[in-house]
């Protein structure tokens, strides 16, 4: 059994997608970020850095500390794919493909569309120069996305992996960062397909 620790955002959905696309079995903790429950001391036992997603892995991959406590979404979702072998090529340049596109999401995709979220949607005040420095950079990453997804199915290959996952809460957010995705025909096609996933749809309502 796996401890999900999480909340209804981008990150968090990442990883209840991968739990019911790999078919592990898990029980569900609220992390409710709205009341600050991040920062309770018993959550933080969990995740000094007091952020969601975590869990806690009472049957780990040989090897690994018993029960495995992990957090940061990539580091899980990594784990995940090789504890059940999905979702993760094994070929080495496969492989190696499908983490570049995992960190082009944890370094460029969450980080600018996550600001964007904050200055366009809670920010107590529009600020011009913040919203034109992360529209623009909104707008270059789905580009960025676009033209590998028109010579590409997936965003690391021809099969769906752990980098799709991590990228789709992001995109289904399109609405708050002001992106039309029809502008965007070949992120449109990926996007659509993946909606359509029972796993996703499932993970979409965790918690």
């Amino acid at each position: 059994m796996i401890d999900l620790y999480v909340w209804g955002t981008s990150n968090g959905r990442k990883i209840s997608i991968m739990l019911e696309e790999t078919g592990l079995p898990y029980q569900v903790f609220p992390i409710d970020i709205t009341k600050n429950e991040q920062f309770d001391p018993d959550f933080l036992k969990v995740n000094p850095n007091g952020k969601i997603p975590a869990i806690v892995d009472h049957d780990p991959l040989a090897g690994y500390a018993k029960p495995f406590t992990l957090w940061e979404s990539g580091a899980i979702l990594i784990y995940l794919a090789e504890k059940t072998g999905k979702f993760l090529p094994k070929d080495p340049t496969a492989r190696m493909i499908t983490i570049q596109w995992l960190m082009f999401q944890m370094s460029g995709i969450g980080p600018n569309f996550g600001q964007s979220h904050h200055f366009r949607r809670t920010a107590k005040e529009q600020v011009p120069y913040a919203l034109k420095r992360f529209d623009t950079e909104v707008a270059r990453l789905y580009g960025v996305m676009n033209e590998r997804l028109g010579k590409s199915e997936y965003l690391a290959a021809n099969e769906y992996t752990i980098a799709d996952i991590a990228t789709f809460p992001w995109v289904f957010r399109h609405d708050w960062q002001g992106i039309d995705l029809a502008q965007y025909p070949n992120v449109q096609r990926w996007f659509e397909a993946i909606k359509a996933r029972p796993a996703v749809q499932r993970g979409f309502e965790v918690p």
